[in-house]
């Protein structure tokens, strides 16, 4: 029940960032990431964690923010809702969730063959880490108690 309880925070957590990017926009999340960075980076200029930030800052900063604004609201709807069905002992939520985890990955692959991206193949992967996690809690739990 704790990584149920993890689940659901990252959904909620995913769903703030996603609503902060909607109001904020990308250009101002990128200033405010890259006024931590920047001092880090100057302090440690060989890290390549902080290189990869930056550059992933710097190219949020171009961006519209409407994919990222969509998958995080959607994605973090769903993962808080997941874990608050688990919570419940729900399984209702199983498919709606299979569906949408798997249409984005079938988007961001066909993204993937359009415009490479790190991020992209990152939040792909991911997503496959969280369809099979889902798979695997459905199959734990079983077929659904018969209502006749």
């Amino acid at each position: 029940m704790v990584a149920v309880a993890i689940k659901g925070i990252d959904g909620a957590l995913e769903t703030v960032l996603g609503l902060l990017i909607a109001v904020a926009g990308t250009q101002r999340l990128a200033e405010l990431i890259l006024e931590f960075i920047v001092p880090e980076l100057e302090q440690h200029p060989g890290s390549r964690m902080l290189q990869a930030a930056h550059h992933g800052a710097t190219n949020l900063s171009h961006a519209s923010g409407d994919f990222a604004v969509i998958y995080l609201l959607i994605h973090g709807l769903l993962k808080a809702g997941i874990a608050y069905n688990l919570l419940l002992e729900k399984r209702w939520i199983f498919v709606p969730a299979f569906v949408v985890l798997a249409g984005f990955i079938l988007f961001m692959g066909m993204r993937l063959f359009e415009h490479w991206s790190v991020w992209l193949l990152a939040l792909a992967l991911f997503d496959v880490v969280t369809l099979t996690l889902v798979i695997i809690e459905y199959v734990r739990l079983g077929p659904a108690p018969s209502r006749t």
